[in-house]
């Protein structure tokens, strides 16, 4: 009885297509009624942020002192507040905010946090010592505290709200990144690579990098989420985008 097309394996060296990757990446996303929904909010905000002029026809800003504290109503859908702005206008507005901030934050302190999991994983010895040791200082403080010293060091600004959350975060990723790395370096592929005479960048960023990035991009998908909270708790503080800058 023969094998059937569909479960036939692909030959060795053919190269996927790049709507074979898309399928493969978001069919699990589309059978997943939670990831589904998921989807859709996120969906929906960037559609919100982008076309934010177009669902609003007010600005972030814009005050109207004979229009101040109003209930939500068919003209002002979330009401006002007390200088007449129009909550939806900030609310929509504040996605674009969220939107830039939260992934920027990220990829700060995955850049931070990867680079230096890479070198104390595959170095090891004094130099993960070090490496990890002032990062297990920086996660012995509460992440809140943290957040706190750094802003009301440096003063609340958007910049600021992503130093913070980018030290605040890189050293999870780092201890992260550390654990497949130490893992990934017995493998016969990196001892091949060593033989040939790579040099550890090559072998770090080329070698094991690739092979580790599936739990590295979990993680950092997660993190937006956490770094949108830190952004709205921070702005709640008072510490957050100095006003009259929309956020949540």
């Amino acid at each position: 009885m023969g094998v059937s097309e569909q479960a036939r394996p692909p030959a060795i060296g053919t190269r996927r297509s790049l709507w074979q990757r898309f399928r493969d990446v978001f069919a699990p996303i589309l059978a997943s009624k939670v990831a589904l929904v998921g989807l859709g909010l996120v969906s929906f905000w960037i559609l919100m942020a982008i076309f934010a002029p177009l669902v609003s026809p007010y600005g972030p800003l814009e005050q109207d002192a004979e229009a101040m504290n109003l209930d939500p109503s068919a003209e002002h859908p979330l009401g006002t507040d007390h200088l007449g702005r129009d909550l939806w206008a900030r609310l929509v507005y504040g996605a674009r905010t969220i939107l830039v901030l939260a992934p920027l934050s990220v990829l700060c302190a995955l850049a931070i946090g990867t680079t230096l999991g890479l070198i104390g994983g595959y170095f090891g010895g004094w130099i993960d010592e070090i490496v990890m040791r002032i990062l297990d200082a920086i996660m012995a403080f509460p992440v809140i505290l943290l957040y706190l010293i750094i802003i009301v060091t440096l003063g609340p600004s958007a910049i600021n709200v992503v130093i913070a959350i980018t030290i605040a975060g890189a050293p999870g990723i780092a201890r992260l990144v550390r654990s497949l790395t130490l893992d990934i370096r017995t493998r016969e592929y990196i001892a091949a690579a060593e033989l040939r005479g790579e040099n550890a960048f090559y072998i770090m960023f080329v070698e094991i990098l690739p092979n580790a990035r599936g739990p590295i991009i979990v993680d950092a998908m997660l993190r937006i989420g956490y770094a949108v909270f830190a952004i709205g708790t921070l702005g709640f503080l008072g510490l957050g985008l100095p006003p009259p800058s929309p956020d949540w």
